[in-house]
């Protein structure tokens, strides 16, 4: 309505205006309602002499007064909308939707979801079914025409996901769906992103298609990072916007380490214009291996997001030279290729000296990640202790050959295989052999993604002894099948040798393009401790399960049901199934991110095409319907007339007291009709009531996990140990109270006790995070695998264990030990060595204590009481009772004293969580009297 967002549902009723006149004559000529009084005479006497006259007509502010309040209620009848949805012109046929729901319509996604509704709300009003086909869907996704209510329920369900769009894929399943059909509506709710090389491919069937409806959400809002990079002295995250941003010309970006701590904010300063900025972390580059999310500020897209794994980590490289005097001739120097390729992406430290006995120790002391050693032949023995304990601990010895190696290789104890005494020449004047090419790289190495050079060609060469393991170990080899790189795990390390030199004297590999490629390989598996199996599984081409995965908003959480796992031979491209996100292990890892490097965020532009196109707006506000306030001010307005009225005919004169009162009924009338809703205070919240009755008694909580068998005897376990304490103890538990631990306020419980359950969902990662800060605040866990497990706890391979140990992951678990013979627990009230329930087999868990040095360790101090207690032995089970006090579970063993120790075991835990250690100081108390003489 004149371009204004407001409009009326009924603009019939407005034709009731014209009455207003007739209205304002009516009230005009209607006097006011003449006063009556009680017949006695002299009062009417007394009245003879009027000292004022009713006036004859009502007077002009009232008559406008009950004018607007006529006028309002044709207006509230008439039903004034704000922010009115747009009118959508379909065509007769049937009506063809393709959503974009990636990463780029998070942001507008409540738009995208009102424009769809009211589009599937026009097809209803029409009956004309509707097909709806998204742009991230699963592959075997089938588009049909169904009724508008059935799309309106399959349209709300859509949510945005962190991957790209597929829209040739989408708008080939609407023809599909829509094949013999005519004149249908094509309605495109896009991001506003362009695909370039996508778009162009987009086709639509004049034949189906007469009229095609664009939505084009708005980019000028968006940022985001296409590339991070470790560099020698800072990480530099590229920032993009599109070409007409509005954003400010200053982006912050934030650096986040695993446990979601800030470690660094970088600024991105755009120039004018521009749509990529630079954001650089100068901080140190243990910091920087140390950040595993960037994030820009402000932003709610998954693509502001960028996750960093080991690629991305830069490492610290130590070179070692058997030449003296290499800065002399520095291209004669075999460390000055190699300082070449590998200083895009690591830090390099060189020794100070030419003493190995020195320069090693002092290197090792800096914690390298490689160290390379050129044409090094003996190493002093000194060190060599050293270098095995290194390398047994994750690192990588990387080795090249040389006259010196190749005289002194026998029983080499860093060597991954043992090489033959000298050199093997190629293409000298006394052999009839020429030098070789490189054959393709081995498929269980490193290298096997990389393509063999088919320019470098060696000369010369140091030969391994054949044996059983050499194919193994081999990574490169010439033509001819000799090796030209080797490497060997030695415990968590690596260590490798290339078979020709450094430099350019034997082979031109160091000059050419693939010793960057094979020194950045030889660098990924030189990460932290398990790095190298995320490699290793890269290059076989196997499938990396997901391990956590990024929102439509840029946060990580655990992986979706429909999530698989990723091929890593396949092209890096988010997906319906592959969403970006932490792809691996929790050790070894592959991030998938949104955008690549050179990415660039241009808006979406339909291709030309016959069907006539309309550009239309998303709907940017909800539909609000006005008529509700303007009937509440119309009441106003009579509740106003009426006090007028009642002035005019002199009540008030009459009795104050009653005028009051009608005024005062009136306005709390109005307060109450028209109150948008009751109001309360915001410390009142659900669940206080029963919160309040669990504070006047203790009781424990114990976790449901979801399992109805599981939840019963639990309740009914912890029933039975509270009516024991109650006999047995001055203790009076109530009725124990199932949690959920998400949700449930968990700090006035003593204890809770975890039943763990492989076949329950995995707590998430909020209720593992309120379990962290229950224990922080002084409560106590009791985790039951009821597996029975003996030994440790951490080695038990059932799905119960696994699950807890899941779950630990994420807590703050001081170390543990099995419970001592002396420890508090075993004399807390009854005298005991064991702690049986269903099963005897397996130790109660407790904190470790502190040694006899007092060393600091990472333990709550607090009242001496262990935040987490695990056993297997099924406790719930044993202490289970019917209400007649039947057991409902048998002990495993057949023993009945099994289950009286299993009650005692449950009353020992209950005195220790509520005494502390009161007991542990009481049998030092004989000590501590006979130290002052009493």
């Amino acid at each position: 309505m004149l371009g204004l967002p407001f409009a009326f549902a009924l603009p019939a009723v407005l034709f009731g205006l014209i009455a207003l006149p007739a209205i304002w004559w009516l009230l005009r000529l209607t006097p006011p309602k003449p006063e009556t009084e009680v017949f006695p005479p002299l009062r009417i006497l007394q009245k003879l002499v009027k000292r004022e006259e009713t006036p004859a007509k009502s007077p002009w502010w009232l008559t406008l007064l009950r004018l607007a309040l006529a006028a309002l209620v044709i207006f509230a009848l008439a039903r004034p909308l704000l922010n009115p949805q747009t009118e959508m012109a379909l065509e007769e046929g049937p009506l063809l939707i393709m959503v974009d729901n990636s990463w780029a319509s998070a942001s507008d996604w409540q738009a995208r979801q009102r424009t769809g509704a009211a589009l599937i709300q026009s097809a209803g009003e029409r009956g004309i079914p509707v097909a709806i086909s998204p742009s991230v869907s699963p592959p075997s996704a089938t588009i049909r025409l169904v009724d508008a209510a059935t799309a309106a329920a399959s349209f709300a369900t859509l949510e945005p996901v962190a991957a790209e769009p597929n829209r040739a894929q989408a708008l080939g399943r609407l023809s599909e769906a829509a094949l013999g059909s005519e004149n249908a509506t094509l309605a495109i709710l896009s991001d506003g992103l362009a695909q370039l090389e996508q778009d162009s491919a987009l086709n639509l069937d004049a034949n189906i298609v007469s009229k095609t409806l664009l939505f084009n959400g708005e980019i000028t809002q968006v940022a985001a990072i296409s590339e991070a990079q470790n560099r020698t002295n800072a990480l530099e995250a590229t920032i993009i916007r599109s070409q007409n941003s509005q954003l400010a010309d200053e982006i912050n970006v934030n650096a986040i380490d695993e446990k979601g701590r800030l470690l660094g904010t970088a600024t991105a300063f755009f120039e004018d214009g521009a749509s990529e900025a630079i954001a650089a972390f100068e901080v140190p580059f243990e910091l920087r291996n140390d950040m595993a999310t960037l994030r820009i500020e402000n932003q709610k897209n998954a693509a502001a997001t960028y996750m960093l794994d080991e690629n991305n980590r830069r490492r610290r490289f130590a070179l070692f030279s058997g030449l003296a005097g290499d800065e002399d001739q520095p291209l004669l120097s075999p460390l000055y290729y190699i300082a070449r390729a590998i200083q895009p992406y690591a830090d390099i430290v060189r020794p100070r000296s030419n003493d190995l006995s020195v320069d090693i120790p002092e290197i090792l002391e800096q914690g390298p990640a490689v160290i390379i050693m050129a044409d090094i032949g003996v190493l002093p023995n000194v060190v060599e202790g050293q270098i095995e304990e290194w390398i047994e601990a994750g690192g990588t010895l990387v080795r090249f050959a040389g006259p010196r190696l190749a005289a002194s290789a026998d029983d080499d104890p860093f060597l991954p295989v043992s090489l033959r005494s000298g050199e093997r020449e190629l293409g000298g004047a006394l052999t009839w052999t020429e030098p070789q090419i490189v054959a393709p790289f081995s498929a269980n190495g490193p290298f096997a993604e990389l393509d063999a050079p088919r320019d470098v060609t060696v000369n010369r060469q140091l030969l391994a002894n054949p044996d059983a393991q050499l194919a193994e170990k081999t990574w490169a080899s010439l033509q001819d099948g000799t090796p030209l790189v080797t490497g060997e795990r030695r415990g968590k390390g690596t260590i490798v040798l290339f078979h020709v030199t450094a430099e350019a004297t034997w082979s031109n590999l160091p000059i050419s393009g693939s010793f960057v490629d094979m020194l950045r390989r030889v660098a990924d598996i030189s990460a932290n401790t398990g790095a190298s199996d995320s490699t290793s599984l890269s290059a076989t081409g196997e499938a990396l399960s997901p391990l956590r995965t990024l929102r439509s908003d840029g946060e990580l959480i655990n992986p979706p049901s429909f999530v698989k796992p990723r091929d890593t031979a396949s092209t890096a491209v988010t997906t319906y199934e592959n969403p970006a996100g932490l792809y691996g292990t929790q050790d070894a890892f592959s991030a998938l991110n949104i955008l690549n490097t050179g990415a660039t965020l241009e808006p979406f532009v339909l291709p030309q095409t016959e069907v006539p196109t309309e550009t239309l707006p998303y709907a940017v506000a909800e539909e609000t319907d006005l008529s509700g306030w303007l009937f509440a001010i119309a009441f106003l307005l009579l509740i106003i007339d009426t006090l007028a009225m009642l002035w005019i005919n002199g009540r008030f004169k009459r009795s104050y007291k009653s005028a009051g009162a009608s005024a005062a009924l009136l306005i709390a009338i109005a307060a109450i009709s028209f109150a948008p809703s009751p109001t309360h205070a915001q410390d009142a919240k659900p669940g206080d009531e029963l919160l309040i009755e669990n504070l006047d008694a203790t009781r424990i909580g114990y976790v449901l996990t979801g399992r109805q068998e599981t939840d019963t005897i639990t309740k009914a376990g912890i029933s039975g140990i509270s009516r024991y304490l109650a006999s047995r103890t001055a203790l009076e538990p109530s009725d124990p109270v199932g949690l959920d631990i998400e949700t449930d306020a968990l700090a006035i419980y003593p204890l809770i006790y975890f039943p763990i359950d492989a076949d329950a969902d995995m707590p998430s990662e909020t209720a593992i995070a309120r379990l962290d800060a229950y224990m922080q605040a002084g409560g106590s866990i009791l985790f039951d695998t009821r597996d029975q497990i003996g030994g440790s706890f951490s080695s038990g391979q059932s799905p119960e264990n696994q699950r807890l140990r899941d779950i630990m992951r994420n807590l703050n678990v001081p170390p543990l030990e099995p419970m001592p013979a002396d420890h508090v627990l075993t004399k807390s009230f009854y005298i005991l060595d064991s702690f049986p329930g269903v099963y005897d087999g397996s130790p109660l868990w407790v904190q470790a204590s502190n040694d006899e040095n007092n060393i600091d360790r990472p333990v709550r101090s607090g009242d001496g009481v262990s935040p987490i207690l695990i056993t297997g032995n099924d406790l719930a089970g044993a202490w289970a009772l019917d209400e007649s006090g039947v057991p409902l579970r048998p002990i495993a063993s057949g023993n009945p004293m099994q289950r009286i120790y299993a009650f005692r075991t449950g009353v020992n835990i209950m005195m220790y969580m509520l005494t502390g250690n009161y007991k542990a100081d009481q049998v030092h108390i004989p000590a501590l009297l006979e130290r002052l003489g009493q």
